[in-house]
């Protein structure tokens, strides 16, 4: 089994309108050696009760974790290691970037310290909707960065949203034209999901247009050498983000820093945890040394009937789907004989595929993916 870490950190030049993350602008909250220094504090308390393990990957996000400095990022690495937690040669390193926020000095000092894959966050190509989404970065800063990331060779990815307010098909497809000019090895495409009541729900694309919009990315990546791996994930063979295959994989992961989430395969079932979402609440929590596994609010041991809805819904998110004999293994029951009805129903409406043991969203499922885990959410097991 692999395990990974994710550590959080929480700046950003500014605050999207769009962000639901646990976020702050430089100037809100604690210095970054001062959240550092926090971040440490945390490992050095936990990790004896979780490691010491071998890390298959390793994953800064955020926020914007390259606006701070190359050397504190690695205090992070070496406080890891220090207790325990080391890269192996093939460790998977990632560094989440926002255009415009690194230069080749930093990553020089990036390499050197083993970061070995980057995640951009480009967003659009269009200047008029990144003023819109409040972005501070322009589409040249995007392309500047790439043009970086491509002159070194490395491995990257970049996001990009789609059904923005304006946007139309021909947008998005430029913005993937652009995209795919710079042969990224991985794209994250994402529909932005926002609350009626926010300023952005207005003047997106109706829902028809926006499922066609779905179409029009995957026939563009997959024309690009890219293939769909997740529902919101396509990349070129071989170069899918392993960290992300840890959640959807049902791994283990720890998640360290503010608002940071875990999950352990401890108590039965699986166990997760997670720090507080409040900067004041993690100052008193590294102060006082809690582990946040100690505290009732701030973890849960998962009973069958949960485990089950979360391992659908996690497998099903990938185009391999749930295989039948992974699911005997962990519960210990055919997956039919737990879950037969909502399967017959999910494959009558031509949302659910089979092929052998396994099962795997339709086309028409993974637009619809929603309403397919609605139905496969468990309150019960018999």
């Amino acid at each position: 089994m692999a395990f990974g870490v994710y550590v959080h950190i929480p700046y950003c030049l500014q605050r999207c309108v769009y962000c639901d993350f646990a976020t702050y602008e430089l100037t809100q909250i604690l210095s970054p050696p001062e959240y550092i220094k926090r971040v440490q504090t945390e490992i050095k308390t936990k990790s004896k009760t979780i490691g010491p393990r071998k890390l298959d990957t390793l994953y800064f996000g955020g926020g914007t974790p390259s606006l701070i400095s190359p050397e504190l990022l690695n205090d992070v690495l070496q406080t890891l290691k220090e207790c325990g937690f080391t890269l192996k040669p093939t460790s998977e390193v990632t560094l989440e970037i926002n255009p415009a926020t690194t230069d080749e000095g930093n990553l020089n000092k990036l390499l050197g310290h083993g970061f070995n894959r980057f995640s951009v966050g480009a967003q659009t190509f269009d200047d008029k909707l990144l003023k819109i989404a409040h972005r501070k970065h322009s589409a040249q800063d995007t392309i500047d960065t790439l043009s970086l990331l491509k002159k070194y060779r490395l491995n990257f990815s970049l996001d990009v949203l789609f059904a923005l307010p304006t946007q139309t098909l021909d947008g998005l497809k430029k913005d993937l034209d652009m995209a795919l000019s710079f042969s990224p090895p991985h794209v994250s495409p994402y529909c932005l999901t926002v609350p009626e009541s926010n300023p952005m729900a207005k003047g997106r694309a109706p829902e028809d247009e926006q499922v066609e919009m779905f179409g029009v990315i995957k026939e563009a990546l997959e024309s690009g050498g890219l293939n769909r791996y997740e529902i919101s994930n396509f990349s070129q063979p071989g170069q899918e983000s392993r960290h992300n295959m840890l959640y959807w994989d049902d791994d283990e992961y720890w998640g360290i820093g503010l608002s940071s989430h875990s999950y352990m395969h401890w108590g039965g079932w699986g166990t997760r945890f997670w720090n507080p979402r409040s900067i004041s609440d993690y100052i008193k929590a590294t102060d006082e040394g809690v582990l946040n596994w100690e505290r009732p609010s701030d973890h849960e041991k998962l009973e069958r009937h949960q485990a089950l809805t979360d391992f659908f819904h996690i497998s099903l998110r990938k185009t391999s789907g749930i295989d039948g004999k992974k699911f005997e293994h962990k519960f210990k029951k055919p997956l039919m004989s737990l879950a037969g009805p909502q399967i017959e129903k999910l494959m009558d409406k031509g949302w659910l595929k089979r092929t052998n043991s396994t099962y795997s969203l339709s086309e028409t499922g993974l637009v619809l993916s929603n309403q397919v885990f609605e139905e496969l959410t468990f309150l019960l097991v018999k």
